[in-house]
């Protein structure tokens, strides 16, 4: 099989649901930069020296691919990315400030390259997350998704902060 299949040299793509839309729609626009975000985080991932926040960022890639099939599906779907998905960043976010002392000014990423990572997976999620909103003007986006895309930056900068703590 062909790596290329030429179905998309006209501006339409195919959905994980099997309907074509054009490829720049908010869908796809919103699908899209979460895949630069499991990019990011694959980067951080690379670059970061504190085992226990690796393990926190291979966990996300994987429930982001979760979140892209949702946004990359439409009609009848039933979401993968739950209540416990969020629950699970909420915790992990929990967990790790209690690991830290208070922060009460801006952070300048840089300390570490993972760290940095992280800081630009955070800005790729917020990113992400301004697109998501976008296409909820238009189309059905379920709760849980806009809820769980909106914990994930969070979570990165949660995740940077421990990273550069040593």
């Amino acid at each position: 099989m062909s790596l290329y299949t030429a179905r998309g040299d006209k501006g339409m793509t195919d959905l994980y649901t099997g309907q074509r839309i054009a490829k720049n729609s908010w869908r796809v626009k919103a699908y899209g930069a979460l895949d630069e975000f499991g990019s990011a985080l694959g980067m951080a991932r690379a670059f970061c020296q504190n085992e226990e926040v690796k393990e926190c960022i291979l966990k996300v890639q994987k429930l982001n691919g979760l979140l892209m099939t949702d946004f990359a599906s439409i009609n009848n779907y039933e979401p993968q990315i739950t209540h416990d998905h969020v629950v699970y960043l909420e915790k992990m976010i929990d967990k790790i400030e209690d690991k830290l002392h208070p922060t009460h000014e801006f952070l300048i990423p840089g300390e570490s390259k993972g760290g940095a990572c992280l800081d630009l997976a955070r800005t790729v999620a917020r990113r992400a997350e301004r697109v998501m909103w976008d296409l909820a003007k238009n189309e059905v986006v379920p709760d849980e998704d806009r809820i769980f895309l909106n914990r994930l930056s969070d979570f990165c900068f949660m995740l940077m902060r421990l990273e550069e703590n040593r």
